[in-house]
């Protein structure tokens, strides 16, 4: 049976400790990408923030990134592709060499959110031994049954379901708004920028597995 599991990871044990340092506030989303080149890891990425020059600058003093390149820039939002370090692709190698799938990968207030799937137990409990082994620290934070059909799942992290309900209980969604997103930051003690991230993607992902359901059975995954 696969299994579906979710694991923070701080940026010092993985990718991007510097530019987390540089510029604290900085998001970095990973776009889901199937590759077998190790040249193609984690390759384009969402740069998010107050000050975009900033943070691309951080990422070229990276000692994590070897080039960055951006392709588009608009308000508050880089996509770029990003070269990574020969370190960071063997942590990625290991991912793929114990069979696990990076389904969603995300970075911010210098944490990596990592969402892989693996084929079954044995190979999750082979990634654990690995990062345990280079004295990396993470934390497991939640398993699922990797089989279960999509329609019947709101493929939301435990971060964004958290956002979600106290968005909704705050009154952040009631017209006229009876909350602003600097009361839902100190609520959830993060950043102003992390709570729009969080409630963005979780919106996303309610909607892609509630209303996109294909004819066939599958979750459409356009958008």
């Amino acid at each position: 049976m696969s299994i579906i599991t979710e694991f923070t990871i701080p940026a010092e044990a993985f990718a991007l400790e510097y530019t987390f340092d540089t510029v604290p506030n900085a998001t970095i989303e990973v776009e889901r990408l199937a590759s077998h080149s190790r040249e193609w890891v984690m390759p384009f990425c969402w740069v998010i923030g107050d000050d975009l020059e900033e943070i691309e600058n951080a990422l070229r003093n990276d000692p994590t990134v070897d080039e960055i390149r951006v392709l588009d820039r608009t308000a508050g939002v880089s996509y770029v592709t990003v070269h990574w370090s020969e370190a960071v692709q063997t942590l990625v190698d290991r991912i793929v060499d114990r069979h696990g799938i990076m389904q969603d990968v995300e970075a911010t207030d210098g944490i990596w959110y990592l969402k892989l799937k693996f084929l079954d137990q044995e190979a999750v409990t082979a990634f654990q031994r690995y990062f345990r082994e280079q004295d990396r620290s993470f934390e497991l934070q939640r398993l699922s049954d990797g089989t279960a059909p999509k329609e019947r799942e709101y493929d939301l992290t435990a971060d964004q379901r958290e956002a979600l309900v106290t968005a909704l209980e705050m009154g952040y969604f009631d017209v006229p708004r009876e909350a602003q997103i600097e009361e839902l930051a100190a609520e959830l003690d993060i950043s102003t920028n992390a709570v729009s991230q969080r409630l963005r993607r979780a919106t996303r992902n309610l909607t892609r597995n509630t209303l996109t359901v294909s004819p066939s059975g599958g979750v459409s995954d356009v958008g």
